[in-house]
């Protein structure tokens, strides 16, 4: 596969990254949309065999496109798009949901917590024409002053629980009244119940499951709609 034609900062963040990883694009299609997708290309030697469900503390959860994220970025593109809509994804990794929603039209920011992970985002962005996206690095336990936003978006995102109330912290502050944060998570992810259960003290919470084939069996996304309960809401 050939790579993108890069502009000359995306061309040597790139340089910069092959340093220190081996990388190669995929092309994702979602919709009838072809996305360009920076990802390591040694990804199995790179994890060396380690359960992401069994050390969630040290697994990389950045390096991989997980099925929650592809399901996530269908379900963003399945619908309409209000103009000038604000969209931020939380833990991006490789930003996939974030790509998608920026070619439909919405008003992006990725984030994540390490700078090199915000370096993938933006050679994607870039190989894919996409100039309007934003890239923030954002600490959870010390988030920065943003804008409200519109939409919310995050696959695979809730993994410690001592991230559950900083978490719910950033839903309550940067969502606008009225908007929508949509969640993707592997069924097996033990840690959702216990967030959602904290978070309906704040959302109204929809839930709803697809399955994809995985690299070697079919995996259950759980995907859930939190909105503001309208007394949040109005205080907001």
């Amino acid at each position: 596969m050939t790579n993108p034609v890069l502009p000359p900062a995306a061309k040597e963040i790139l340089r910069r990254l092959r340093r220190r990883y081996r990388t190669e694009f995929d092309t994702l299609r979602l919709r009838g949309r072809e996305l360009r997708i920076l990802q390591v290309s040694d990804i199995e030697a790179l994890l060396n065999g380690r359960d992401p469900f069994a050390d969630v503390s040290n697994f990389p959860f950045w390096v991989r496109l997980w099925e929650a994220a592809l399901l996530l970025a269908d379900l963003i593109l399945a619908q309409p798009v209000p103009t000038g809509n604000r969209l931020l994804e939380l833990g991006a990794g490789l930003g996939a949901p974030g790509l998608a929603a920026a070619s439909a039209g919405y008003r992006v920011t990725l984030s994540d917590y390490e700078p090199h992970i915000l370096d993938f985002q933006r050679v994607s962005a870039a190989a894919n024409g996409l100039t309007g996206v934003e890239f923030r690095l954002i600490d959870w336990l010390k988030p920065p002053q943003l804008p409200r936003f519109d939409t919310i978006i995050g696959a695979e995102i809730l993994f410690r629980a001592e991230f559950f109330e900083p978490l719910l912290k950033i839903f309550r502050d940067f969502l606008a009244p009225g908007g929508t944060i949509y969640l993707a998570h592997d069924v097996e992810r033990k840690s959702l119940a216990p967030f959602l259960e904290l978070a309906a003290e704040h959302f109204n919470i929809g839930t709803m499951t697809r399955k994809l084939a995985g690299d070697d069996k079919e995996v259950t996304v759980l995907l859930n709609r939190l909105q503001f309960k309208e007394s949040i809401r109005r205080s907001n």
